[in-house]
């Protein structure tokens, strides 16, 4: 798609304030694809005044109309299926496959849920003599991330526009043109002028501007946990809602009973998909000590299959701290049994699937969220040594659980301390609510859970 020179603002694209742009690239060939304005505080301001002037008529629409946009809104997506995907694979470097499976279908199956829900949704209960209302919380800053960009922008928009809010949206510098053609659907599905606005930006220009504006009520924001800890502090000062999806460091504990080959190749599987991008990969392999070997030798083989599509990390930043985490890995005495710190491609900013064995629990490798295609093995005595382990991390966002019978893998997954837990490979489920324990985060998205991060409480007795 051809980058718009404008914010979306008031349903109608507009100059920005400045003229400073950011450039797009592509990291599978490192070539510029496209620029957008580079958006300022008075950007900011104008959109949330936008958002502002919107609110009462909005959060007035009754939830059936509400849902009626939406769904227009889910069409709309499916309709320009194929356009998403290969925008998500210029800017981000997503294999087709990839792109078209995940980037595009997944973002379409939650605004699907949200039309759902904003029609069957109550807003208003009985609780004794006392009548209960769920209202808009107000005007919601929606700061995204770039690994998944449009799934990430439609998990906190469509909730947002099911609840009554408006929004202003500032999605990553390094993926907006997905943004800018998530804009347009929104106007083709007819949601009315200033109840959704866009501001293309910096994170410390325009994303810190929107974190701070007077006339933001709720901040939803996914990305880092020290980014997370600086919007929290923000928004604390001004008493405001935080809404906060933050990093991890998930266990995959495969425990005696488990189809071994099964439970490490579908393991693989989940770290190397979107290059390790992912805030809930399974990034920690935990395994039976007297099986250990056998799953090392299981990993390296099924890593090696990865090699010939696994799209690019980012950018060269990103790239380089991958990079660098692999090397501290070998440092700290981590035995690479695939990949490596090496770039297997002169061009595009590619990391090899990379596999560590004998790794503890103390290493940085194990503690600390790289954000790339990389596994690290870890051995466990028995049972409660695997929980301690698979507790052990800052990190509670997601897991998985792999045993003989589902029973006893969910017994395990209980009593881990995160967010949500996989069992023997369980599905995604658009409707089940995603969010963390500890320092993964703050609230819930996802299903009604995710709807009602948007709502505030109003009771009233009789």
């Amino acid at each position: 798609m051809k980058a718009h020179d404008g914010m979306y603002i008031d349903g109608a694209w507009r100059p920005a304030d400045g003229r400073d742009t950011i450039e797009v690239v592509n990291p599978a060939d490192e070539q510029v694809i496209g620029k957008v304005p580079a958006g300022n505080a008075l950007d900011v301001d104008t959109a949330v005044r936008a958002a502002r002037a919107a609110l009462p008529g909005w959060a007035a629409t009754p939830p059936a109309e509400r849902a009626a946009r939406l769904a227009a809104l889910r069409d709309v997506l499916v309709a320009r299926k194929d356009e998403i995907a290969e925008t998500v694979t210029a800017e981000l470097g997503s294999p087709p496959k990839l792109s078209q499976a995940v980037h595009a279908a997944a973002p379409i199956a939650v605004a699907g849920s949200y039309a759902e829900l904003a029609a069957t949704y109550a807003f208003e209960e009985k609780v004794g003599n006392s009548v209960v209302h769920h209202e808009p919380v107000g005007v919601v800053a929606a700061i995204t991330p770039w690994n998944y960009p449009l799934h990430q922008i439609v998990a906190k928009v469509a909730p947002a526009l099911a609840a009554g809010c408006t929004i202003v949206l500032k999605p990553a510098e390094d993926t907006p043109l997905t943004a800018q053609l998530f804009a347009e659907a929104v106007h083709e599905a007819g949601v009315p002028a200033g109840v959704f606005n866009l501001v293309t930006g910096l994170g410390p220009v325009a994303g810190q501007a929107l974190a701070e504006h007077p006339g933001v009520d709720l901040v939803s924001f996914t990305g880092s946990t020290a980014v997370g800890r600086r919007i929290g502090a923000t928004a604390g000062a001004a008493v405001k809602r935080v809404a906060l999806e933050l990093g991890g460091k998930s266990a995959n504990v495969i425990l005696p009973s488990a189809d071994l080959a099964k439970a490490v190749n579908v393991g693989v599987a989940n770290v190397m998909s979107n290059s390790g991008q992912t805030c809930s990969a399974w990034t920690r392999m935990l395994v039976p000590a007297d099986r250990y070997d056998e799953a090392v030798e299981l990993a390296a083989e099924a890593a090696a299959k990865y090699g010939d599509w696994i799209g690019p990390v980012v950018n060269a930043k990103q790239q380089e701290r991958v990079r660098g985490y692999i090397e501290k890995g070998v440092a700290e005495g981590a035995r690479l049994v695939a990949g490596g710190p090496e770039a297997p491609r002169e061009q595009g900013y590619f990391v090899a699937p990379t596999v560590f064995a004998d790794v503890t629990e103390d290493m940085t490798i194990a503690q600390e969220e790289i954000f790339g295609p990389v596994l690290s093995i870890l051995r466990y005595a028995d049972e409660e040594d695997a929980l301690r382990i698979a507790n052990g991390t800052v990190y509670g966002l997601a897991g998985a659980v792999w045993a003989g019978d589902e029973t006893e893998a969910a017994a395990f997954a209980r009593r881990m301390d995160t967010g949500q837990v996989d069992i023997n490979g369980g599905r995604f489920n658009p409707l089940a609510p995603f969010g963390g324990y500890k320092q993964s985060g703050v609230g819930r998205e996802l299903g009604a859970h995710g709807l009602s991060e948007y709502l505030q409480t109003k009771s009233l007795q009789y």
